[in-house]
C-alpha cells in the first residue's frame, strides 16, 4: 500500500473521492514528475548533435515535472478543500502530461528514456481522466473553500 493510500486512510475528516482512486493519481503524479525530472537530464546527456531535437522533450518534460508534482500536493490536501481550483489543476496536470507524452514519444525509439517517460506520462493521463469526474462540485464537497479551516485575516 502507498504512503499515498495511507495517508488517506488516516485522514480524520470524510474525504468526497474515492481514496483508492485518489492514491492510484496521487502516485501515478509523482512517479510521472520523478520519470520527467530523469528524462530530462537524460536528455541534457546525449551527443551535442541530439540537443537541438530535443528541446522541446526537455522543456515538456520540465514543465511536466512540476505540474505533476504540484497537482499531487493540490490532491494530497483536503482541509477547506476548493473543487474548482483541484479540478483546474488537474486538467491543467492533464495537458502537461498529454503534451509531455506526444513529445517524449516522438524520441521514444531512439532515447528508451523518452519511452519510459511517455509511458510514466500516459499512467498519469489515464489516472487523472478516471479521477476528473469525481471533482465536480456537489452538496457534500464546496466549490469555494469550507469553513473548516479558516484563513488568518
Amino acid at each position: 500500500m502507498s504512503y499515498a493510500r495511507q495517508m488517506l486512510d488516516t485522514y480524520p475528516a470524510d474525504i468526497a473521492v474515492d481514496k483508492a482512486q485518489l492514491a492510484t493519481a496521487i502516485d501515478a503524479l509523482t512517479a510521472c514528475s520523478q520519470a520527467c525530472t530523469a528524462c530530462a537530464d537524460a536528455c541534457l546527456s546525449e551527443s551535442g548533435e541530439a540537443m537541438p531535437h530535443l528541446a522541446r522533450c526537455i522543456r515538456d518534460d520540465l514543465d511536466c515535472a512540476d505540474v505533476c508534482d504540484t497537482t499531487a500536493r493540490v490532491l494530497s490536501r483536503h482541509t477547506g478543500y476548493d473543487a474548482a481550483l483541484t479540478r483546474a489543476q488537474v486538467q491543467a496536470a492533464l495537458q502537461a502530461a498529454k503534451s509531455c507524452a506526444d513529445s517524449c514519444g516522438e524520441h521514444a525509439e531512439m532515447h528508451e528514456h523518452c519511452r519510459i517517460c511517455a509511458q510514466a506520462c500516459t499512467e498519469v493521463v489515464e489516472a487523472l481522466t478516471a479521477l476528473l469526474d469525481h471533482l465536480q462540485p456537489s452538496g457534500d464537497a464546496p466549490s469555494t473553500p469550507s469553513q473548516t479551516a479558516p484563513q488568518v485575516s
